[in-house]
């Protein structure tokens, strides 16, 4: 049986990780008299992070891309108005009882401005569901991908969600002239939650999306699947996959699937090609914003950039220009209230704009891991 990673590859993470840098990877519990004790005047913002078997690759890929973009700030830029910003990291388990620990001590710690970049998924919608009243903390750029009605005006998400991913996926598909694709989903609650929205968007692409059945998902798979879930789940799938001589099946994941962590664990069978889409641009695009993030990861880690690491860079980098565009003093309430202006920011090159309190941008990318096991895109 596979592990959901290999061994080799958490050791090394795990190793990148506990680095000192500019962040402080720390429990719950601890988090807000050690960052009161440090500095009295210290500006802080909190990443709480789900490592959970079934997110660990997508959240410590962003988690080094954020850490990068901090540490990178603090050397070179001297942080925000000449003051350091400290990255408080909070893991959790992804439980419920976690994550409400881990949001608690982000709350109680004075010096925290605002939640930024919280991953994964579930555990940044569990966070926003915690967020009521005016004392409410900002929750910017989580990877919160599924559809959220915020009542509190408290989330401000800056990647494309799961619907204009699929939209993109499915566009493509539908230019290939392809008008019917299986679907796959990696347990019962995401196949509550988004098998709605995937005919929806299917429907209006002209695609025919048929949910396959745990009996069909063993036997030959159609030429076109399209997969919902994180990495562990997608590679046991596809590692049981047979196709008859000279057949070749397309699988298209969504931003929770990790091609370069699929690509190490191997067993992937021949004419297998499992398509990822990005809510970021390509790791070899040239916008500044790409070029500063693979400069600063080949000078911090020895790290491949990845495009969940990109959209951690990213995603730090935008909370800091949030934060310098402060009018008067950094404090949680001029931060929700410069963030709920929603002012078009450029960070090098990557527009997060809004309209009607949606995101604006739908920039979305796509990468394939082939069947000789390259990464194309």
């Amino acid at each position: 049986m596979h592990p959901p990673l290999s061994c080799s590859l958490r050791l090394q993470r795990r190793a990148l990780l506990k680095a000192a840098g500019a962040a402080c990877a720390i429990g719950a519990a601890a988090c807000a008299p050690v960052a009161r004790a440090q500095e009295p005047r210290a500006l802080a913002v909190t990443q709480i992070v789900d490592l959970s078997p079934q997110n660990q690759d997508v959240s410590r890929d962003f988690l080094i891309g954020s850490r990068a973009a901090w540490t990178d700030l603090n050397a070179r830029g001297g942080g925000i108005r000449g003051r350091s910003v400290q990255h408080v990291v909070v893991e959790t388990d992804g439980s419920a009882a976690a994550v409400r620990t881990a949001w608690k001590a982000a709350y109680d710690n004075a010096a925290c401005v605002a939640l930024s970049g919280c991953v994964g998924d579930s555990t940044a919608a569990a966070i926003a569901t915690l967020q009521t009243g005016e004392a409410a903390l900002a929750h910017l750029a989580p990877w919160l991908l599924r559809q959220w009605k915020d009542d509190s005006d408290t989330v401000f998400p800056i990647f494309p969600n799961y619907r204009a991913q699929m939209t993109h996926a499915i566009r493509s598909l539908a230019v290939m002239g392809v008008q019917q694709a299986g679907a796959v989903y990696a347990n019962a609650t995401l196949q509550q939650q988004l098998q709605g929205l995937v005919t929806e968007v299917g429907k209006a692409m002209g695609l025919r999306i048929q949910p396959l059945s745990p009996q069909e998902q063993r036997g030959i798979p159609p030429a076109i699947v399209l997969f919902i879930g994180g990495t562990p789940e997608l590679h046991e799938y596809v590692r049981h996959l047979t196709l008859p001589q000279g057949r070749q099946c397309y699988v298209v994941a969504l931003a929770d699937a990790n091609l370069q962590v699929l690509a190490q664990l191997g067993g992937i069978p021949r004419g297998i090609s499992v398509i990822a889409t990005q809510p970021v641009p390509l790791v070899s695009h040239g916008m500044s914003i790409v070029r500063n993030y693979r400069e600063v990861m080949a000078k911090l880690y020895d790290e491949p950039p990845s495009p969940q690491g990109l959209a951690g860079f990213i995603a730090a980098r935008y909370t800091a220009e949030v934060l310098q565009s402060v009018a008067g003093p950094v404090t949680r309430a001029s931060v929700l209230a410069a963030l709920r202006k929603r002012v078009e920011i450029q960070v090098g090159g990557y527009l997060v704009a809004y309209e009607d309190r949606r995101l604006a941008n739908t920039h979305v990318t796509q990468s394939m891991l082939t069947a000789d096991g390259r990464i194309v895109g």
